[in-house]
């Protein structure tokens, strides 16, 4: 980390030990690691200094005097800045990726196709907010190519702030959904927050989503379905372990299910192709990608097969979710155990009685759900064919007793659903 270090001793003005890396996590801290105190970490840094940190970035309110601890005014400020200084004095592309549904995705795919050719590193889990993304760019060293971040947001003007730190050369941006409609309260302002990236990427390095209502008429690379766009979506066939498909007559395969990925797996095509990879490189990634946890997968218990796409849900997620779970060829008995969705706002209501009338369109399926919100709109539905069961010990007596079945699972975070699985 040599070109940190450098930032650091120019920054502070002041002679400093040798950083070797960088942790927001006092418990994570190893021998040379920067430490930064945030989100009351001044209660950590004494455990830092134990652990061995080689410098400590805290707020003034610390009552530590030590020569390796730097107080200022505002720690996270402080992150942000020296990431934004450090990522702009590293060799890097760096691709930011936005949008309701389908960031992890489509950054998992990204990244497993532009390791064929590239040094990459991406967003780890969930960290793509205003520190987690500043956290990410301090794990680049300086030989890493390619930075893939993932950008998340609640409210206006958090897209943009990320894109200060980042810079990003390229942009994708994969639909316009109902995500954080509690604090944006329409998709016309999730459109205005997510395109704040666009401002800061040329247009010929933009991938969108040009099926999509919102993105359609946006200028940049178009990929979906419909026949205006620049990279076409077609000859799409399912199998369990997979999807077989087209992007513009050239044939892919991906180990993963739902035309969805379909489209995730053509930006991550299309991101190659922009990178200069050949085809063959780019079905390679294809063929090795290994997604985040809880992303419609796949786990293996004797006689049943849970599908854990339990990280997240949003009506077109939970609705994209139910349509590769139903279109999965087995011969094995299917049930449905469905969770709230979360920061809906003032309609939540609407939009779970609009997933439960979906699922009534469902054969052959068993529907269970779970959650407030979903028993509300059952309620209004006033349906036997689907069962409200109140607590997770009462899902999993249901689940024991059975036999060659397969169990979906989708719900917001809070839901976890995960906690069923036996």
């Amino acid at each position: 980390m040599d070109t940190l270090n450098r930032i650091l001793i120019k920054y502070f003005k002041r002679d400093l030990e040798k950083v070797t890396g960088v942790q927001i996590d006092s418990s994570k801290v190893e021998k040379g690691d920067l430490f930064f105190a945030i989100n009351g970490g001044n209660n950590y840094i004494n455990d830092a200094l134990e652990r061995g940190a080689s410098l400590i970035i805290g707020d003034n309110r610390s009552l530590i005097n030590d020569d390796k601890v730097i107080k200022v005014e505002n720690t996270i400020e402080i992150l942000q800045e020296l990431a934004k200084i450090y990522i702009k004095n590293l060799k890097v592309k760096v691709i930011g990726i936005t949008g309701s549904e389908g960031k992890t995705t489509t950054k998992d795919i990204i990244f497993s196709v532009l390791s064929e050719k590239y040094r990459c590193i991406k967003t780890q889990g969930n960290y793509n907010n205003q520190i987690g993304l500043p956290f990410t760019i301090f794990s680049l060293r300086d030989e890493d190519q390619v930075a893939i971040l993932e950008m998340g947001m609640s409210s206006f003007g958090e897209i943009e702030r990320l894109c200060e730190i980042a810079k990003p050369d390229f942009a994708v941006i994969t639909n316009i959904g109902d995500s954080h409609l509690e604090f944006l309260i329409n998709r016309e302002n999730v459109f205005k927050a997510k395109t704040e990236l666009l401002k800061y990427v040329l247009e010929e390095n933009v991938i969108i989503y040009g099926d999509d209502f919102y993105l359609q008429n946006l200028n940049g690379i178009k990929v979906g379905q419909d026949n205006n766009n620049n990279y076409i979506i077609s000859d799409v066939i399912s199998t369990f372990a997979g999807v077989n498909f087209s992007l513009n007559n050239e044939k892919y395969s991906i180990p993963l299910n739902g035309i969805h990925n379909c489209l995730n797996s053509s930006f991550a095509i299309v991101m190659g192709k922009l990178l200069n990879l050949n085809i063959k490189e780019i079905q390679k990634g294809l063929s090795n990608i290994k997604l985040t946890n809880m992303r419609f997968e796949k786990i293996y218990k004797s006689d049943k097969i849970y599908i854990n796409d339990a990280y997240n849900a949003s009506p077109v997620s939970m609705k994209a979710s139910i349509d590769t779970f139903r279109d999965l060829p087995t011969e094995m008995d299917k049930l449905m155990f469905l969770g709230d969705m979360l920061e809906l706002g003032e309609n939540e209501i609407a939009y779970h009685k609009d997933i439960l009338d979906y699922c009534l369109k469902m054969k052959d399926i068993k529907v269970f759900i779970y959650g407030e919100r979903m028993k509300k709109a059952l309620d209004i539905l006033r349906t036997d064919k689907i069962k409200y069961i109140s607590d997770k010990e009462e899902m999993i007596k249901i689940i024991q007793p059975l036999k060659e079945v397969i169990i979906l699972l989708k719900g917001s975070r809070g839901m976890k659903l995960e906690e069923i699985i036996i």
